[in-house]
């Protein structure tokens, strides 16, 4: 199916070409009413380098207006790595910047992928 923008510039050459019709235009406005409808998802990947291929060691998502930390055990999460969520259909929105976390002795070093995905 075209996206909304490719229905758009098809009406535009039919309209130059004097061959746009009612019918094209209200196809055209039921696109645009189904992608306005689409939601944002949200997924947090927390791992320990910049690397897509990282593993994964903490993950949060937002879905539906809820947040959710996903399964209560590491094994069960849906992503071991971002690129697993990549190749799943997630878009990197943010690429990770360096998070020094703990406290004193046990300082380390997190990374946070957020990607984000429509439907």
């Amino acid at each position: 199916m075209n996206t909304a923008a490719q229905q758009l510039e098809a009406c535009i050459e039919q309209l130059k070409q004097g061959e746009l019709t009612e019918e094209r235009l209200r196809d055209l406005g039921k696109a645009l009413q189904e992608n306005s409808a689409r939601r944002q998802s949200l997924l947090y990947l927390q791992t320990a380098t910049t690397a897509v291929t990282s593993e994964v060691i903490g993950m949060l998502q937002v879905a539906d207006g809820a947040v959710s930390d996903g399964p209560f055990d590491p094994a069960d999460w849906p992503y071991k790595t971002p690129l697993d969520a990549i190749n799943a259909g997630w878009r990197v929105i943010r690429f990770p910047a360096q998070l020094l976390t703990g406290h004193d002795r046990d300082v380390h070093v997190t990374c946070e992928f957020i990607l984000e995905k429509w439907e």
